[in-house]
């Protein structure tokens, strides 16, 4: 079994499942206030049961999931803003 990290990716933020980490509980789904996670198709976790996947782009980075999670199987990022360098007149 292949259990290299899964990543999700926007320009605003990024998830992701440590696959080998991720026993398919489903807990952070439960509890995702935007059912944005979903079980994978295609990924499976420690125990061979379906891993966790993410829809990005309904994600707002609350890391509840990330909370949520027994195993530390997930991490939630937000991307850093660049700041406006705005002058003063």
């Amino acid at each position: 079994m292949d259990f290299k990290p899964k990543t999700y990716k926007n320009n605003e933020r990024s998830w992701t499942n440590f696959l080998g980490l991720c026993k398919g509980c489903g807990l952070c789904i439960e509890k995702c206030p935007r059912a944005c996670l979903g079980f994978s198709k295609e990924d499976v976790g420690y125990y061979g049961t379906p891993a966790v996947k993410c829809d990005i782009d309904h994600c707002t980075s609350c890391r509840i999931c990330e909370v949520t999670c027994p195993d530390c199987a997930i991490l939630v990022s937000r991307r850093e803003r660049p700041k406006s360098s705005s002058k003063e007149k």
